[in-house]
């Protein structure tokens, strides 16, 4: 059986707390931004195949700091946002559109997080992961290997300036899907040497 190619997606997440299920994801963003093949790596333009939905909040219960990160409205997402089970229904049919053959890989910086809510918001709504139960890549991660520095001393204030992207970091998921789409390309054809 011939290998299958990776096809990355970058994934950033806006909740209303630090977990899942007391907590609601209000909104997620995704943006198809590489394959890896045989020719190994190619970059996407993040910007060009993109997945958003704003979801109703499934709890009474959030963090106001959390909330606050986001700018998003709950009582505005509680009558016009997303049924969750929609939104992961729609979501899992977009992965495997732009997936086609290839293995869909989260991508995200870092990832713990975003993972962690799309994970159980697929399996508690839908109870099927298009990307498996470990199908995630941490770029703070890929960072630390890649440069040889401690990953409790990473952040994006000590990579060098031609990794970040041109970007801005909004706190809109979608926007921040399509930021972080750029700096993992950017990420992946680092030599790790400047």
């Amino acid at each position: 059986m011939p290998a299958r190619s990776t096809l990355f997606i970058s994934v950033d997440v806006e909740a209303d707390g630090p977990i899942p299920g007391p907590f609601s994801m209000l909104s997620f963003g995704a943006a198809v931004c590489g394959r890896f093949g045989a020719d190994g790596f190619t970059a996407q333009d993040p910007a060009r195949q993109t997945f958003y939905r704003e979801l109703r909040p499934i709890s009474p219960d959030f963090d106001p700091e959390a909330l606050a990160v986001s700018g998003l409205d709950r009582d505005h997402l509680a009558g016009n946002g997303s049924e969750p089970e929609e939104a992961m229904a729609g979501f899992r049919a977009w992965v495997t559109e732009v997936s086609g053959g290839d293995k869909p890989i989260v991508v995200g910086y870092p990832v713990c997080y975003d993972w962690m809510f799309l994970y159980w918001y697929l399996i508690r709504f839908g109870g099927h992961s298009p990307f498996g139960h470990s199908g995630c890549m941490d770029m703070k991660t890929m960072f630390s290997v890649k440069s040889g520095r401690s990953i409790a001393f990473v952040g994006k204030r000590s990579m060098p300036q031609h990794l970040l992207p041109d970007r801005p970091h909004t706190h809109n998921a979608l926007d921040d899907a399509i930021e972080q789409g750029e700096l993992f390309a950017n990420l992946m054809v680092w030599k790790g040497t400047d």
